[in-house]
């Protein structure tokens, strides 16, 4: 039966398996057990990214073997109707609903989050996450849009979120002397999933497919019985560290020479502070500027270099022939393979570096390489140089996903560890927006230049340069980032009644005592490395095979 103790809390006779109280890491827990469980989350989540290889069989999932179109068909019938197919541009919409919903429910449900736990955060990302996909595959099979978009776009959306945040709180306390390479490793997940997930999405696909059915909904529900495992393995994998724990031997640094807060900013105040608006700000336009560019890099690269990619370099883009154009649409997917693996090993190499020129450094570096790379990327196309060019859209990549690995070690140091979970979730907010401005930006000059009879080759060069003002604009945000204030910060009372209150046996164990965190690989950590290495090592050779053709 619950009762409330002394200092007003719940209390039971017993914790649920999934209470925060009952992940508490006991003796002879191995820190390094906690990423990869955070892996098993976000490369599960992070196939939001490769959605789009779905498209095309659902744009025929009536017709079979060519679209049954209704031209004068409205959005609204769209989502009822059952005797045309779906446009891919209705399809697209899903990618706003996961992007938005993401952002929302990690502000909404932050809180939640800190106070319930990662298990529990974990397992109800699964369930959404894993759910929204089978609701998804019903609407496919009974060719509802509108079930679709809530099955996997809204219900997944939400996942998204939890899933995204779950491991961030607990992995910045479990590795205070390396911040960011923590959240860099579980983070980088995000980017691996589509690597992951597209190739396997092709795969059932193909064995699933018949003269009468693309397959598109059995692909639907088998993924989403994957991810849930996957997930839920991860989930309940999640340790938390005692309060008060830190590793053996370490020594915080100087707030004074590092920037990071010894104190902690209770959720309820950080986004009072400017450093919040400050980071908001440097996120969503480093991410406005990358995430653009993704949504336009096969069409970019077909323009730009045309018959140079088929060893054609006289041709335009408009002179190539249909089945030219198919085969460099071909080498252009492996250009989007390339830069999602930038995007991934940027999100652990830039967070690592962090770690040994700061947070701020960092984000300096992305803000003027970043101006550079687009200011130069016209004269890049103007040579004709495909490494060039290529090369220096994977820095850019690997800085755009650097800036998500990099924000929660900044927002720890900003903010302390107490509430960064539930305050990253907040700040995801800047992605949603980022989410709207970097695509437009792209999309509507591109269609600007086109009406304007901009060759195609040079369509892209005016957006290059606004891209490079967006950056400008969050270098000057960088710079005004200092400490907060002290008038912020919570008092050691608040914070001490805080842990107390949600676990008190946490309270017993103290710093480093019973071997709890050491370090390095031993069996159990290597195995579930592993578990998780060899499906990500397989989507990166199935993208380096693409990649090569390139050249």
């Amino acid at each position: 039966m619950a009762t409330l103790d002394s200092a007003g809390t719940m209390s039971r006779g017993g914790e649920g398996i999934l209470d925060r109280e009952h992940t508490v890491a006991k003796a002879g827990f191995n820190r390094w057990l906690v990423p990869p469980a955070a892996l098993c989350i976000h490369l599960c989540i992070g196939m939001a990214y490769g959605f789009s290889v779905f498209w095309l069989p659902l744009s025929r999932a009536i017709g079979i073997t060519a679209s049954k179109a209704c031209p004068d068909m409205s959005l609204v019938q769209e989502l009822f109707t059952t005797s045309c197919d779906w446009k891919v541009a209705s399809l697209g919409w899903m990618y706003t609903l996961f992007f938005v919903l993401l952002g929302v429910s990690a502000a909404i449900w932050g809180g939640w989050l800190e106070r319930v736990g990662p298990r529990k955060a974990g397992v109800v990302a699964a369930c959404c996450w894993g759910g929204g996909l089978l609701l998804g595959a019903l609407g496919i099979y009974i060719h509802q849009l509108w079930l679709l978009w809530l099955g996997s776009g809204v219900i997944g959306g939400v996942g998204l979120g939890l899933g995204y945040i779950s491991p961030v709180s607990t992995l910045v306390k479990w590795f205070p002397d390396r911040r960011g390479m923590a959240t860099g490793m579980a983070i980088m997940g995000f980017g691996g999933g589509a690597m992951i997930g597209a190739p396997l999405a092709n795969l059932l696909i193909n064995y699933f497919k018949t003269s009468t059915d693309v397959g598109v909904w059995q692909t639907f529900a088998t993924m989403g019985v994957i991810y849930f495992v996957f997930m839920t393995i991860g989930a309940f994998a999640y340790r938390v560290s005692p309060a008060g724990w830190q590793p053996d031997g370490w020594t915080p640094p100087s707030e004074k020479k590092s920037m990071i807060s010894e104190h902690h900013v209770h959720l309820d105040n950080a986004h009072k502070t400017p450093q919040f608006w400050l980071i908001w700000w440097v996120l969503c336009l480093n991410v406005s500027a990358g995430i653009g560019v993704i949504g336009m890099a096969s069409p970019m690269l077909q323009e730009i270099f045309a018959g140079k990619l088929i060893g054609l370099p006289n041709l335009t883009f408009g002179q190539l022939s249909a089945d030219q154009k198919v085969a460099i649409a071909g080498i252009a997917a492996g250009f989007a393979g390339l830069l999602s693996l930038f995007n991934i090993g940027g999100r652990f190499f830039w967070a690592s570096l962090s770690d040994h020129i700061g947070r701020k450094a960092t984000y300096y570096c992305f803000f003027l390489i970043g101006i550079a790379l687009y200011a130069l990327a016209p004269t890049f196309a103007t040579m004709g140089s495909k490494l060039l060019f290529v090369g220096a859209f994977c820095i850019i990549l690997s800085m755009y996903g650097g800036g998500f690995a990099t924000v929660p070690a900044y927002l720890a140091d900003m903010f302390g560890t107490q509430f960064v979970g539930a305050i990253h979730g907040r700040l995801l907010t800047a992605w949603s927006t980022a989410g709207i401005i970097g695509p437009v930006v792209v999309n509507y000059i591109r269609e600007f230049q086109l009406q304007a009879g901009v060759p195609r080759d040079q369509l892209y060069n005016t957006t290059m340069y606004i891209l490079c003002a967006m950056l400008i604009a969050g270098l000057i945000c960088n710079f005004l980032i200092k400490p907060v204030d002290h008038k912020w910060h919570m008092s050691a009372d608040e914070v001490a009644r805080l842990q107390a209150a949600g676990a008190k046996r946490e309270a017993a164990v103290q710093h480093g005592s019973f071997g709890i965190g050491k370090g390095g690989l031993d069996v159990k950590a290597a195995l579930f490395w592993a578990f998780v290495g060899v499906p990500l090592a397989w989507g990166v050779w199935k993208t380096l095979e693409s990649a090569i053709k390139i050249f």
